[in-house]
């Protein structure tokens, strides 16, 4: 049974700001989506800004204010993949170039943290910025090159 929980964190670039009618799509679901994370089996966190629905209004360390975070804690990377890939979530990730431009490197960091660990957004901004230094590590990886709470380095 795992003894670490596992973190993880995305951005996007938007498009335009968050009221313009070309994120509305985007902007109309993600109270929904984060409602079936919220429900899904291994969720634990998720960021949230003062309205609860989303992380929309939270102060965030880019200086691009079209930049925008998630970032949630699950129990393993199984519940997590399931949620991401096998829910409507998926959706969003295929059409995600409707609302965002490209982003060099990587866009999403995982690592383990303790159970009720609550990450920062500026710990997860580093990890990021440790995977696109480094590449995976036991750290700070990416969905393609796991790791275990262990530290090892899991498949391929």
């Amino acid at each position: 049974m795992p003894t670490k929980h596992l973190a993880q964190f995305n951005i996007i670039k938007l498009k335009d700001e968050l009221d313009s009618p070309i994120i509305k799509e985007f902007r109309d679901f993600l109270a929904p989506v984060n409602l079936l994370a919220e429900e899904s089996p291994g969720f634990v966190w998720r960021l949230k800004d003062e309205g609860g629905a989303s992380a929309t209004d939270i102060e965030t360390p880019y200086e691009d204010k079209l930049v925008f975070v998630n970032m949630s804690v699950w129990e393993d990377f199984e519940s997590l993949k399931e949620f991401t890939y096998k829910t409507v979530h998926s959706y969003f990730l295929k059409s995600r170039k409707k609302w965002s431009d490209e982003i060099a490197g990587q866009k999403a960091v995982m690592w383990y943290v303790d159970p009720g660990y609550v990450p920062t957004v500026e710990e997860a901004k580093a990890k990021l910025d440790l995977l696109n230094e480094k590449g995976s590590t036991a750290e700070a990886f990416s969905m393609s090159e796991l790791y275990d709470e262990s530290g090892n380095r899991l498949g391929k």
